[in-house]
């Protein structure tokens, strides 16, 4: 999953590049392949990232325990 991640990655980034050098040579479909990366990094990749860190179930250590005297404090054994 971390591959595919990174690979997501890589090409809308890189999809991204190449439309703000489209837009620096002037050419007319340059903000939408920026759209597009945009748009693809947010509603593809972020859901990918999302699913793949519930997975591991390392989103625990972020949750906040309302019934702790202090439920901003993290605990060391809930970091391992």
């Amino acid at each position: 999953m971390k591959i595919v991640l990174r690979i997501l990655f890589a090409l809308f980034l890189g999809a991204m590049v190449f439309g703000f050098y489209m837009k620096y040579t002037n050419q007319e479909k340059a903000d939408v392949v920026i759209g597009l990366g945009v748009l693809f990094l947010s509603f593809i990749l972020m859901p990918v990232f999302i699913y793949h860190r519930h997975q591991q179930g390392k989103y625990k250590k972020y949750v906040l325990d309302p019934k702790s005297k202090n439920p901003f404090k993290i605990k060391e054994e809930d970091l391992k």
